[in-house]
């Protein structure tokens, strides 16, 4: 792989919390809503900054402010610089602190194109992994498994750019992973010496601040030890390899704010057309861009399957659920405060003329009932999973543009893009970097299928524009 062969490790850092008072372990348990995604489930993010400098300069000078910065930021986030404790059943999992916490900092530096990696255009899949640090898991003699929470690693492109990535363990959601960046890069910007965004803002670690009246905790527990026994398994082969001959690539499709409305303008015309009594007045900007992607990568990928026409395909996605509880959560709340909603329909109705307006009344529908019913179907949500997996193709959306992750500024201006490295099987959502009020969905997909892809998509929104027009 060349650009594995283009990059050279420069030095790795443990960096620990700052001023955190000696103190024994300390334990943080995990809530009922962080049981169902507990474990080894991953996310990572990238940031691309422009950056004209050498190698040499970023570690004379860079280096040890963003070394610096991290720990300030750390002393209020803390737990990061933990693990997460799994023990055997019926113990319950919980991140332990302890003085001697760290996270390591990875330098490295790269030959590879910067401008191409941070571009919008397909890139092989490949060519992400050795920008995103790894989190090695380790085991107890108990058979506890132990997962560190956060690993980073910026990377030198000498006299282009720089990437700062980050991987971690999902004991906090996008939103507090968005809160921690800011807050750091905030602290880096001011060179340590401003701390007024975190000062305003510092992290909720109170675990009494949700309640649980459904009683879903007991359901959850259940679900996770029964997924924790499929994890020696799962561990052996924790990143993701294509079939033989099949290459995959990572590209961005951004809709603007024309697009955009172009897309509500269509959905509400077809669907009022054969539905006109019990058609909404307004549609968000999630619901139209995820049903036109879902529409279209079904009409891409299932081309050739007439046989299979029948089969069910299924959107997963999450909502947050800080302003939807009936009482106050803080914003800063730190863990997972997600609820997972999902769309159902068959394939066909999808592939056919009016995929992009079904696919747009199913989710329409999975948001409604979240709004209504927010942990709707919860004790299933396990097993429903499996059936989807099993039973149908399923897409899943991570990121959001409410994350505004193109704000955070480490000092040198704002990301000139922002990556999420995720399998075939998602799409991360974030908002545009250029215009305001637009939409970036990242997409994996085999290079044989992309421009076919492309095609579906140019077609949709040429005939949305008509309608516009």
């Amino acid at each position: 792989m060349e650009a594995a062969r283009a990059q050279n490790l420069v030095e790795k850092f443990k960096v620990a919390p700052t001023s955190v008072p000696v103190r024994t372990n300390s334990s943080l348990p995990l809530t009922f809503l962080d049981l169902p995604i507990a474990g080894p489930i991953y996310v990572k993010r990238q940031f691309f900054y422009k950056y004209p400098y050498s190698t040499e300069h970023f570690c004379e000078t860079t280096l040890s402010t963003l070394k610096h910065s991290l720990s300030l930021t750390l002393q209020h986030f803390f737990p990061l610089a933990g693990n997460l404790l799994c023990p055997p059943p019926p113990h319950k999992p919980f991140i332990r602190s302890t003085h001697h916490d760290s996270i390591t900092l990875t330098i490295s530096e790269s030959q590879a194109d910067f401008s191409h990696l941070s571009s919008n255009h397909p890139r092989s899949l490949k060519e992400f992994h050795h920008l995103v640090p790894e989190l090695p898991f380790s085991t107890m003699h108990d058979d506890t498994f132990i997962f560190p929470l956060v690993a980073l690693q910026a990377t030198v492109f000498p006299n282009c750019g720089l990437c700062i990535a980050i991987t971690y363990c999902h004991v906090m959601d996008g939103k507090c992973c968005s809160h921690f960046m800011k807050s750091w890069s905030s602290i880096c910007r001011s060179s340590g010496l401003d701390f007024t965004l975190l000062e305003k803002s510092l992290p909720c670690f109170d675990r009494e601040v949700l309640k649980d009246p459904r009683g879903l905790e007991a359901i959850f527990l259940r679900d996770y030890f029964q997924e924790r026994s499929t994890w020696k398994d799962k561990l052996i082969g924790l990143t993701f390899e294509p079939a033989a001959g099949e290459e995959f690539v990572k590209a961005t499709i951004v809709f603007g704010k024309d697009d955009i409305h172009g897309l509500k303008r269509l959905a509400l015309t077809q669907w009022k057309r054969n539905d006109q009594f019990n058609s909404p007045q307004y549609l968000s900007k999630f619901v139209v861009v995820c049903a036109f992607i879902w529409a279209s990568l079904v009409k891409t990928r299932c081309r050739n399957h007439e046989e299979e026409n029948v089969k069910e395909e299924y959107f997963r996605f999450a909502a947050d659920c800080r302003d939807r509880l009936g009482y106050p959560i803080p914003e800063t709340y730190f863990g997972n405060c997600l609820t997972l909603c999902c769309a159902v329909i068959k394939r066909n109705d999808l592939k056919g003329e009016a995929g992009f307006v079904n696919a747009v009344k199913v989710i329409e529908r999975a948001v409604t009932d979240m709004k209504s019913e927010l942990f709707k179907d919860a004790e299933t949500w396990r097993e429903s999973f499996k059936k989807m997996s099993v039973l149908g193709n399923m897409l899943l959306v991570t990121g959001s543009p409410n994350f505004t992750v193109y704000e955070t500024d480490f000092g040198f201006g704002r990301p000139t893009k922002v990556e999420m490295v995720h399998s075939f099987k998602c799409m991360s959502l974030a908002e545009s970097g250029d215009e305001e009020g637009g939409l970036e969905v990242g997409l994996v997909c085999t290079s044989t299928e992309f421009d076919y892809l492309i095609s579906v998509i140019e077609q949709e929104l040429k005939y949305s524009e008509s309608l516009v027009c």
